[in-house]
């Protein structure tokens, strides 16, 4: 339940946080466009207010304001109106007597209406300034209305507006947050369930999911099956190997033990000194097996970037023949090899590589049989591949024989070898993205193994 509530407790802040900005950002942006749609607002009503003080001067030669124009003022929604009229040559007609005047005269025309603002009393204030010509009695000019607001007044108001507006915003927010809480809690629960349903299960239980799922779950759980599938799949060839190496090892485990006990109960030199050749020679085919069975569980490992490198695959092959012509010329057997004089690249481990090709000439050593008197060892390059053939004049092999020889453990007939060295040669191409194949051939056997070329 601890894993649960903090799984949805993630998904909540990381659904809310962005809404949470987001709202902060309207927030301010909708303060500022209350604070200027205000001022278009207040500045609108005390320029009418200053138009209806100018009429009712004009009408009433300055004598008094109407009652509409009284109520305008005093009704005003950016607060309290004050205002100044003067007529004409300055004379005061009426209004409160000492206006707030501007800082800086303004050059524009003097008939045109003027906002401004300036300091009334110790306090903040916008003002407005129109002069038109008006006849008071015996006199005509130019009578000026001065008309000013607070600052506090309008600025308490558009506050009030943005107060409104975030209560509303906060209370569509806590709603939005009660629903995705709730919101990712049901949509959560079928990958809680299905959680569950797999946290009881036993380490050994790799069966498929077959719970119904909602439609979106679809996809997780068809990938968890195929996982499923594969994770068996890789423990059921372990197990098989595992068992299989066993069983290989045993043979020659047995038979060290077997020579070490012949060599203890010799009874003269000549009978110790054979029994010794005896038991070198059956620790080497344990040390053999062992040896090809840790390959081929490296061979099993995913291929790694750095393992392979740009390499001359000619040096390699060159390498691996020296190496194993020694003990093919020992046996009294011809060795012959055959490759290009420039250099061919290829990229691949060195090691794997190197290895296949001596399993390539034991196989021909092991498996030629009485009759083996040659191998021959050539290397050539076909369009974007190098192919290296290795063929002998044994026991023959031809290529419907191909799923038996490359197997593991696996011998078309008895024979010193383990079954495994051709199935190592397999492994390798395969991991270096390349091909081996048997080759049908008169007499013996002939087996290539092809690989791209890089340039």
């Amino acid at each position: 339940m601890i894993r649960h509530g903090s799984l949805r407790l993630r998904l909540f802040i990381l659904i809310l946080t962005p809404l949470v900005l987001l709202a902060i950002l309207l927030g301010y942006w909708r303060y500022t466009v209350a604070q200027q749609t205000a001022q278009e607002l207040f500045d609108d009503s005390l320029l009418s207010a200053g138009l209806a003080i100018s009429r009712d001067v004009a009408v009433s030669e300055g004598d008094a304001l109407s009652p509409t124009t009284r109520s305008l003022i005093r009704d005003a929604s950016g607060g309290e109106i004050f205002y100044h009229v003067t007529g004409p040559g300055g004379i005061y007609v009426t209004g409160y007597a000492y206006p707030p005047a501007t800082a800086k005269p303004s050059e524009q025309d003097i008939y045109q209406p003027h906002f401004f603002e300036a300091v009334y009393r110790s306090e903040p204030v916008r003002v407005l300034k129109m002069t038109e010509r008006v006849a008071l009695g015996n006199l005509a000019g130019d009578a000026t209305v001065t008309a000013w607001q607070r600052l506090a007044d309008r600025n308490n108001f558009a506050n009030e507006l943005s107060i409104r507006a975030a209560i509303l915003m906060g209370i569509l927010l806590a709603t939005l947050a009660v629903v995705v809480w709730f919101g990712v809690a049901r949509g959560l629960r079928p990958l809680l369930d299905l959680q569950d349903a797999i946290d009881i299960r036993s380490p050994d239980d790799l069966s498929q999911i077959k719970r119904p799922v909602p439609v979106e779950v679809h996809g997780i759980v068809r990938t968890l099956n195929r996982l499923f599938g594969q994770v068996e799949h890789s423990i059921n060839a372990h197990q098989v190997f595992i068992s299989e190496a066993a069983h290989q090892l045993r043979n020659p485990a047995a038979a060290v033990q077997s020579m070490a006990e012949a060599l203890r109960d010799a009874k003269t030199d000549d009978d110790r000194a054979k029994r010794i050749v005896e038991l070198v020679a059956a620790a080497k085919n344990s040390a053999t097996v062992a040896d090809q069975l840790l390959s081929l569980e490296r061979l099993r490992q995913p291929t790694h970037q750095d393992q392979m490198e740009k390499i001359d695959f000619r040096l390699v092959v060159e390498e691996a023949c020296a190496e194993m012509g020694v003990h093919i010329l020992a046996k009294g057997i011809d060795f012959e090899v055959s490759m290009p004089g420039s250099a061919i690249m290829a990229s691949g481990d060195q090691v794997f590589l190197t290895e296949a090709i001596k399993n390539l000439l034991d196989n021909s050593v092991k498996h030629g049989g009485t009759q083996l008197s040659r191998i021959s060892v050539t290397l050539r390059c076909d369009g974007g591949h190098v192919k290296l053939t290795v063929a002998d004049d044994g026991t023959g092999l031809s290529p419907d024989q191909s799923e038996a020889a490359f197997s593991r453990f696996s011998q078309l007939e008895y024979s010193q070898g383990s079954g495994l060295g051709l199935s190592i040669v397999s492994a390798v191409a395969e991991r270096h993205r390349g091909t081996v194949a048997i080759n049908q051939v008169e007499k013996g056997a002939s087996i290539t193994l092809e690989l791209p070329i890089v340039l």
